[in-house]
């Protein structure tokens, strides 16, 4: 059986932490943050991780 490709656009959004945990950055932090809050720009900086429901779809892609 042939290797399988992990998925370009999930390997350049995901990272596996060393407890196997998927963490990710937070949208909406690039750019017009002059209208947000700096409640909400702190929390889009906070650290994301995937949650259960959508683990088997990210592990799916990262071919973990």
């Amino acid at each position: 059986m042939p290797k399988l490709k992990t998925n370009s656009s999930a390997k350049k959004r995901f990272k596996v932490t060393a407890t196997g945990k998927v963490k990710f950055k937070h949208a909406f932090k690039n750019h017009i943050l002059t209208k947000k809050s700096h409640k909400r720009k702190k929390g889009l900086g906070a650290p994301a991780y995937v949650d259960d429901t959508n683990m088997a779809n990210v592990k799916f892609m990262l071919r973990m």
